[in-house]
């Protein structure tokens, strides 16, 4: 049934068979496993950049399909790096305790190693003890489930909430926005039990791996970015494919006369919201470990702000059309803001693009918005097919029954 699936929609080969193709050069011109022409930083890049399209996805199916302009989506994806983080600080702050406490002339006790573990990671925030929500920080199964679940539930019970009462239009949205804002305040304050705005800190450095250069490390995550990026593109194609895809699009374009059909919108709602924040979750586990940092900043409303127009770029509605969006944005922002991009000396005044890059991305909105309202996507979808076919045919007049002689 896969094959059939994959042979009556082409264009999710394509995809696969152009991801796969980028990881393989990536990795040959990598420094890691390659000839080194690519520096491990950009590897880096490159990796958090499938990350971002992978979380893009999740964005264009609640968005772009269902119809859900959700501006909460990157509160699913920080989510999931700090899951992630808590193993990786707790596993690698734990193994430079037991190195230092190993000189000692008694062996260090389970519990004065925990106690050494927790003045390390909590001491820049004036605290000795691990809290309670760390109990699971030294199990990596448990946090990578939690990874799924944490995101999950909080997706969950908030649509239900929502759905339940009917919320929709820029209301639901102004809900999703305020339940970003109160989860980056709270992450904010120092006795959230996560540092507080110091955030989680030093998570490219793999526990196990410390006899591993950065070079290879950041092969191997980008390998499990593209994985996932497949994996994820496979599922949605999938999903937007078949009668459920069918529904979901109804309720974008007509929800009342969906329910009147006699299907439950509510449901078919949950199940989205809360599947896409399942899979912005992962994209956030693989996506941290590599920038090496997270803090409640990147929770804040306006990460989800920009997802939003990523996926508006590249064409919602349209999963190859998020992809190319998050891609392009988010390589020109790395760009721009990283000081590569030559300054523009006019005299009177230089511009610096580090600071006019948010006016750059803008006016590059707008234009989409008014000159390719389907997007990037929409433009790809003019290349690929004929334009004679692409154009309206003039209406031909009906023929009588009988031709004349």
């Amino acid at each position: 049934m896969e094959r059939t699936f994959l042979i009556r929609h082409p264009s999710v080969m394509i995809f696969i068979a152009l991801l796969a193709l980028f990881t393989l050069g990536a990795t040959i011109l990598s420094e890691g496993f390659g000839i080194g022409l690519i520096s491990t930083s950009f590897v880096k890049t490159l990796g958090k950049t499938l990350c971002l399209c992978l979380v893009a996805i999740a964005m264009d199916l609640v968005w772009g399909y269902c119809g859900i302009l959700s501006l909460g989506h990157f509160a699913f994806f920080g989510l999931g790096g700090y899951m992630i983080g808590m193993w990786l600080m707790y596993e690698r702050t734990k193994g430079i305790v037991v190195d230092q406490l190993a000189a000692a002339q008694l062996p260090p006790t389970p519990e004065e190693v925990r106690e050494a573990i927790g003045a390390q990671i909590f001491g820049v925030v004036g605290g000795s003890e691990i809290p309670t929500i760390w109990m699971f920080a030294d199990s990596l199964i448990i946090q990578l489930a939690l990874v799924v679940l944490v995101p999950g539930l909080l997706a969950l019970v908030f649509g239900w909430l929502a759905f339940r009462s009917r919320v929709t239009g820029v209301y639901l949205s102004i809900l999703t926005q305020a339940m970003t804002l109160a989860l980056s305040l709270y992450l904010f304050q120092n006795d959230s039990g996560l540092r507080g705005n110091n955030g989680l800190s030093g998570l490219q450095n793999i526990p196990g791996a410390e006899n591993i250069s950065q070079d290879v490390v950041s092969v191997w995550f980008l390998w499990a970015s593209a994985l996932a990026l497949g994996a994820g593109y496979l599922l949605a194609a999938w999903l937007v494919a078949g009668k459920f895809g069918n529904v979901v699009r109804g309720i974008r374009d007509d929800e009342a006369r969906v329910r009147f059909l006699g299907y439950n919108v509510e449901a078919y709602k949950l199940v989205v919201f809360t599947l896409t924040a399942v899979i912005a979750g992962i994209a956030g586990a693989l996506y941290y470990p590599q920038a090496g940092i997270i803090n409640p900043a990147e929770i804040a409303p306006i990460a989800s702000i920009y997802l939003a127009v990523w996926v508006a770029i590249g064409g919602r509605g349209r999963l190859y059309g998020a992809v190319i969006g998050a891609a392009l944005v988010s390589l020109l922002s790395t760009w721009f803001t990283s000081g590569r991009a030559p300054d523009i000396p006019l005299g009177f005044y230089t511009i610096e693009w580090v600071d006019w890059w948010l006016v750059l991305l803008g006016f590059g909105f707008v234009l989409v918005t008014l000159f390719a309202p389907q997007g990037l996507g929409g433009l790809v979808d003019r290349l690929v097919r004929n334009p004679r076919a692409a154009r309206p045919q003039p209406a031909r007049p009906p023929q009588s029954a009988k031709e004349p002689a």
